[in-house]
C-alpha cells in the first residue's frame, strides 16, 4: 500500500493553528472577517509593489507596516485568549465583529501613532496646534509627540504579548526600567544618569533608533517578503516537491522515514521562516510514517522538530535572519550564505547520524521499494515548482537587493501556480512580468537587470507560463497571501518591540556593561579553577583560555534563555544587541559573533521546557511533549557544539580571509564532522554493534576532542577511539558467529 504523499493545505492550516498561537485568531463574524481578509490581501500586495517599484521613505513605509500590524492583531487576538473570546456568538453592540470596543479604540490610537510622524514630518499648523518639522523636534518632542510616542510604546508591547506571549514584553520592561531608573541600580557598574519619560519617548519614537529603527525597517522591507514567499511557494507545490524528492533520496536507506524527515526539513527550511510551519508541513507526513516503521513516538517527533529547527540556520533564507545579519555587518548577503553552509551541514550530519544508528539499534528497515515515489513521475509533475526558487536565487546571488529577489520569486509563484492559457484573464500577470523584466533591462530604469539576468528571468517566466500541469485558483493565491500575512504578524510585532531594547542599549550603553559583567564573572571563576589544571601545562587549560570558554558558555546560556519562544528574526535582533559587546571583548570576529548568537537563540526552539517546534511535533506524534523536547534537544547536539568551533576556528566560516586557509578549513571541518558523527553513536548507543555503558562515554569524550579545533585534541581522540573500535569489531564478529 503506498504511503500518504499529499499535503492538504486546509489540513495543514488547521494543524498550524493548533500549535502556532500566531495563527490561532478569533472568529470575527462574517462582515469583519471578510473586511480583514481583503485588508490582508491589500497589505500583501502593497509590500509586493514596493519590493519591485521602490519603497517609500522610512517613516512612511514603517508607519504603514505598523498600522497593518495593529489592525490585524487587535482585531484578531483577544486581550486574554480563551475559548469564549475566540468564538463568534452573534452580533453584540459592545463587541462589533467579536472585537470589544476597547480593542477597536486601541487599534485606532495605535494606527494614529504609527502615521502621525508621516503627517507631521514637515510640520503643520491648525486645530490649535503649531508643530514644527521633525528635524527641529528631535531631542525636544512636543506634547503630541510624547502622547503618540507613549501610545506606540505601550501598544507595541501589547501586540507582542498577544502574538507571542509574556516573555518578550517582560524582558523589554526590564530594559525600560533600567533606562528610566539608572541612578537607582544596585550595582555600581550598572548605574547611569537615567532618562526621563519625555526623553525616553523621544529616543523610542523618532526614527533612526528605537521602534522606527533598523530592525523594523529590515523586517518591513525584506523579512515580510520572504515569509510571504515561503508560504506561497509551499502552497503552490514546492513543499510537496521537496518531500517527494526527500523520499527518493533517503527513503531507500536504513531508517528511511526518519531520514526523509531530516532531508525534507532541510529542503523546506531553505524557504520557510518558521520552525513550526516546517515541523507541521513535513511532519504531518513523516511523523506517522516513522511511527509505522517502528520509531518511538517521542523520538519521531524529536527528529522532525530538530530537523525543522535546523531550517532557521539553513541558507539561503535562514528564517530571514540572514538579511538582518547582512544589514548589521554591512556585508553582501552572499557572504552570510557562504559562511552558514558548513555549520548548517554539521547540524544535519548530527541529526541524520543519530537517526541512522538509532534505526540500526532498533532493527528498523528502509521503505519498501514499491512505497517510494517514482523519480520521473515526481519531476514530470513537479519540476515547475522550483522555477520561483531558481529566479529568487539568481537575482539574490547576482548582487541585487533581497526585496527585488523576493519580488521576482513571488511573481513567478503566481505565474507558475495560478496562471494558464485556459484562464485568459490570468495571462496579464506573466505579460506584465515580462514587461517589467525588459523595462529593468532598459537604460531608462537606472540600475536595472543585466542582459543575462533579464534573459534568464524572461525564460523562466515563459517556462512557468507554458508548463502543462494543473493550476490553482486565484482564491487559493489570496488564501496563501492571507496566511502569509498572519505568519508575519508575530515577527513584525516582535521586531517592533525589540526596537525598544535596541534603543535602550544605544541610549544607556548597557550592552557593554553586561558584556563587562560576563567577562568579569568568567574571569573570577577562571581564577578559582585555573590552579586545578596547572599540572597539565597545556595552553587550553590556562587561566585566559578558561575565562574565554566560561564567557562563551555564559553567553550561550543567556541566548538560549532569552530566545525561548521568540521568532527567529526577533530573537536574533535582541541577542545581537545584548551579546555582541561581550563577544567583542573576547576578540571574536563580528561575523562569528552574529552566527554564534543566532545558533544559540535558535536552539531554544528545541530546548525544554519552552520548545514550540517540539510541542507541535509531539501533538502530531501523540507523544509526551517534554520527552519529545528532550529527544529534539539530544538530536540537535551538533547545533549546540558547532558555534564553539567557529568561534575558536573562524576558518570554518570560509569568508574571513585573515583566518582561512584550505588546510585549516579542511582540518577543522572534517574533524568536526567526524566528532559530531562519533557523538551521534554515543547518543544512539550503537556503532558497529551495541554501545553500552562506559564505551558510550569513551566515544562521547573522543567525539568532543575531535570537535575541538586543535591538532593535539585530534590526536588524543584517535588514541581514545582505538579500544572502542577493537571492542566493536570483536562484538560484531561474535554476533556474526552467533547468527
Amino acid at each position: 500500500m503506498p504511503l500518504q504523499s499529499h499535503l492538504d493545505n486546509k489540513a495543514l492550516e488547521e494543524l498550524e493553528k493548533q500549535y502556532d498561537s500566531a495563527l490561532n485568531t478569533r472568529d470575527n463574524g462574517p462582515v469583519v472577517t471578510k473586511v480583514i481578509y481583503w485588508a490582508t490581501i491589500c497589505f500583501a500586495l502593497y509590500h509586493l509593489w514596493t519590493a519591485g517599484f521602490g519603497t517609500p521613505v522610512d517613516h512612511v513605509h514603517m508607519g504603514i507596516h505598523l498600522s497593518g500590524l495593529f489592525l490585524f492583531i487587535f482585531v484578531g487576538f483577544p486581550l486574554i485568549k480563551t475559548a469564549q473570546s475566540l468564538t463568534w456568538n452573534g452580533p453584540r453592540a459592545l463587541s462589533p465583529g467579536n472585537v470589544p470596543l476597547y480593542d477597536w479604540a486601541m487599534a485606532g490610537l495605535a494606527i494614529g501613532a504609527s502615521v502621525f510622524l508621516w503627517f507631521s514630518w514637515r510640520g503643520f499648523t491648525g486645530f490649535g496646534f503649531d508643530i514644527p518639522e521633525q528635524a527641529l523636534r528631535q531631542g525636544n518632542p512636543t506634547g503630541l509627540d510624547v502622547f503618540f510616542g507613549t501610545v506606540l510604546v505601550l501598544t507595541v508591547l501589547e501586540i507582542a504579548r498577544r502574538t507571542i506571549g509574556f516573555v518578550l514584553p517582560l524582558i523589554i520592561l526590564v530594559f525600560m526600567s533600567y533606562a528610566l531608573f539608572g541612578p537607582y541600580m544596585p550595582a555600581q557598574i550598572l548605574k547611569h544618569p537615567g532618562v526621563d519619560w519625555r526623553q525616553f519617548v523621544n529616543n523610542m519614537y523618532f526614527p533612526s533608533e528605537g521602534i522606527f529603527g533598523v530592525t523594523l525597517w529590515v523586517v518591513s522591507t525584506v523579512v515580510f517578503h520572504f515569509v510571504l514567499f515561503g508560504v506561497v511557494a509551499q502552497r503552490m507545490g514546492l513543499g510537496q516537491f521537496f518531500v517527494d524528492n526527500a523520499m527518493i533520496l533517503a527513503g531507500r536507506y536504513t531508517g528511511g522515514p526518519a531520514k526523509v524527515s531530516v532531508v525534507s526539513s532541510a529542503f523546506f527550511g531553505t524557504i520557510s521562516g518558521s520552525s513550526i510551519a516546517n515541523t507541521v508541513s513535513t511532519g504531518s507526513l513523516t511523523i506517522p510514517n516513522m511511527k509505522k516503521m517502528g520509531y518511538p513516538a517521542h523520538f519521531a517527533g524529536g527528529v522532525e522538530a530538530a530537523a525543522s529547527a535546523g531550517g532557521q540556520i539553513t541558507p539561503p533564507i535562514m528564517g530571514a535572519a540572514s538579511f538582518l545579519m547582512a544589514e548589521y555587518l554591512e556585508v553582501p548577503y552572499t557572504t552570510i550564505v557562504i559562511a552558514a553552509i558548513v555549520p548548517a551541514m554539521m547540524h544535519y550530519i548530527g541529526v541524520i547520524s543519530i537517526v541512522h544508528f538509532t534505526a540500526k539499534r532498533l532493527g528498523l528497515n528502509a521503505y519498501p521499494k514499491e512505497q517510494l515515489p517514482n523519480f520521473l513521475k515526481v519531476w514530470r509533475e513537479g519540476w515547475f515548482t522550483i522555477i520561483p526558487l531558481i529566479a529568487l536565487l539568481v537575482v539574490l546571488f547576482s548582487g541585487y537587493s533581497p526585496n527585488m529577489a523576493a519580488f521576482m520569486g513571488l511573481n513567478l509563484c503566481v505565474v507558475v501556480g495560478f496562471c494558464a492559457f485556459n484562464k485568459p484573464a490570468s495571462l496579464i500577470v506573466p505579460f506584465a512580468l515580462l514587461g517589467f523584466i525588459f523595462w529593468k533591462a532598459s537604460p531608462y530604469s537606472g540600475e536595472g537587470f543585466s542582459p543575462t539576468i533579464a534573459g534568464t528571468l524572461a525564460a523562466l517566466t515563459i517556462m512557468g507560463t507554458l508548463h502543462r500541469n494543473e493550476r490553482q485558483s486565484f482564491r487559493d493565491l489570496f488564501d496563501s497571501f492571507h496566511v502569509g500575512v498572519q505568519y508575519a504578524l508575530a515577527v513584525g510585532a516582535a521586531s517592533a518591540a525589540v526596537g525598544i531594547v535596541v534603543g535602550v542599549i544605544n541610549t544607556t550603553g548597557v550592552g557593554f556593561r553586561l558584556g563587562f559583567m560576563v567577562t568579569g564573572g568568567a574571569a573570577d571563576m577562571a581564577q578559582n579553577l585555573a590552579p586545578f589544571f596547572d599540572w597539565t601545562g597545556l595552553e587550553a587549560f590556562s587561566q585566559s583560555a578558561i575565562q574565554q570558554f566560561l564567557s562563551l558558555v555564559l553567553i550561550a546560556m543567556a541566548c538560549i534563555l532569552m530566545g525561548a519562544g521568540l521568532p527567529t528574526t526577533a530573537l536574533y535582533i535582541m541577542l545581537v544587541a545584548v551579546a555582541t559587546p561581550a563577544l567583542s571583548q573576547l576578540g571574536v570576529p563580528p561575523l562569528a559573533t552574529h552566527m554564534f548568537v543566532l545558533y544559540y537563540g535558535v536552539i531554544s526552539e528545541i530546548t525544554p521546557p519552552v520548545c514550540a517546534s517540539a510541542y507541535a511535533a509531539a501533538g502530531i506524534a501523540g507523544a509526551n511533549p517534554f520527552r519529545t523536547g528532550v529527544s529534539a534537544f539530544t538530536l540537535g547536539l551538533g547545533k549546540l557544539m558547532v558555534p564553539m568551533v567557529f568561534v575558536y576556528a573562524p576558518t570554518m566560516l570560509i569568508v574571513l580571509p585573515e583566518y582561512f586557509t584550505w588546510f585549516s578549513f579542511l582540518q577543522v571541518s572534517l574533524t568536526c564532522a567526524l566528532g559530531v558523527f562519533a557523538i551521534a553513536t554515543a547518543v544512539s548507543g550503537y556503532f558497529l554493534s551495541q554501545l553500552n555503558g562506559v564505551w558510550r562515554l569513551v566515544m562521547a569524550i573522543g567525539g568532543l576532542l575531535l570537535v575541538a579545533p586543535s591538532g593535539g585534541s585530534d590526536l588524543a581522540s584517535l588514541v581514545i577511539f582505538v579500544p572502542v573500535l577493537l571492542q566493536q569489531v570483536a562484538m560484531r564478529k561474535r554476533e556474526g558467529a552467533a547468527a
